[in-house]
């Protein structure tokens, strides 16, 4: 860096965050609303910074805020900062400290991440509403059955979106009435999930190039947009094999000499992206779903035997889902379900010939 350049490193917190400046002249500390008024208070008035901080739930907004002032801003990767998460002296000024000293030497050194822009966080939002809707309808309907169940009845079977006081028709009528909130909200739920449903269809026809990804058997409207908007950008990453750690689906390694245990997927990226590819992948394996390369691939792995055999089978395919997905989406190919089968094919009536 140059001689007279700044760097700062900033620890976010939820109202108050504390940060920390490295010169020329050395290092001064100090203390900052975490607000926009704030930020634009405290560093509005700098020239052009390297600025380092955490991520977290602010960090979407404050380094975009510090960008647009013309800052370099780095967002350090928190999982892989043990400096920071493990170290045995942690306090919002040793971290603020520990975010400039490591920026000043070389940004490489904090992992740094790329935050989505905010159209895509502003997409993305509808998603998770949806997501928190359906999640707070399934307790609620696993509630009403479990209420019902202790008086020695039970609820009609049906899916969560058929749910309602019409389902309790065959109970008692002092049930039926003390269950009616349950079940009214329920059914309330059941209408926004169904509004929020709308709501991204008409989103997904910002992004023309998700029907690329859905020409895959188990991938709906529902994976494609979250995939797109999570990775936001094909070319984030030179291979598509790249995108199924970046999800967490890889398994983790821990190898010593000539031992190599057996470990479960590493879990990084976004949670919720790998829980709907894990529920594509189901899609992929069930009887239902079309034959396809990555449905006799899976299936091959579930053959393997063990009482883990289709656990391990539903994660590799769903790894091999969104490398498809991010390959379909480059390259923009038509997708071929049974591509390799046909390839196999010839060669093997050429070998028996």
């Amino acid at each position: 860096m140059k001689k007279n350049s700044i760097t700062i490193g900033i620890d976010l917190g939820d109202r108050q965050s504390r940060y920390c400046v490295l010169d020329q002249d050395g290092m001064r500390e100090g203390v900052v609303p975490t607000s926009r008024a704030g930020l634009l208070r405290s560093f509005g008035r700098w020239k052009r910074c390297r600025i380092a901080l955490e991520v977290g739930g602010h960090s979407r907004w404050v380094s975009r805020l510090l960008q647009d002032l013309g800052h370099e801003v780095y967002v350090a990767n928190a999982r892989q900062l043990k400096l920071i998460t493990q170290s045995t002296r942690k306090d919002d000024r040793l971290d603020a400290q520990t975010l400039a000293r490591l920026a000043r030497v070389d940004p490489a050194l904090l992992r740094p991440i790329q935050h989505r822009s905010e159209q895509a966080q502003l997409d993305l939002l509808a998603i998770r509403v949806r997501a928190q809707l359906v999640e707070t309808r399934t307790g609620l309907v696993n509630s009403a059955r479990g209420l019902v169940k202790s008086f020695g009845y039970r609820l009609a079977s049906c899916d969560a979106d058929q749910m309602g006081v019409g389902r309790a028709g065959e109970l008692p009528e002092i049930l039926q009435r003390r269950l009616r909130p349950l079940l009214e909200h329920i059914e309330e739920l059941t209408r926004q999930i169904q509004e929020s449903d709308g709501e991204i269809e008409q989103i997904a026809r910002n992004y023309p190039h998700i029907e690329l990804l859905r020409q895959v058997s188990g991938v709906g409207i529902l994976i494609a947009l979250t995939f797109v908007l999570t990775l936001e950008q094909a070319a984030r990453f030179s291979k598509s094999r790249e995108v199924g750690a970046y999800l967490g689906l890889r398994p983790k390694r821990r190898d010593s000499g000539a031992r190599q245990a057996q470990l479960g997927i590493s879990k990084e990226g976004d949670p919720y992206l790998r829980t709907l590819l894990v529920q594509g992948a189901h899609g992929v394996l069930s009887r239902r779903g079309p034959d396809t390369d990555l449905k006799r691939w899976g299936m091959k792995l579930c053959e393997r035997g063990g009482r883990n055999a289709k656990k391990r089978a539903i994660v590799a395919v769903a790894r091999k889902l969104a490398v498809l997905l991010h390959r379909l989406w480059a390259t923009a190919e038509v997708y071929e379900p049974l591509r390799q089968a046909r390839a196999i094919q010839p060669a093997c009536t050429q070998t028996a010939a």
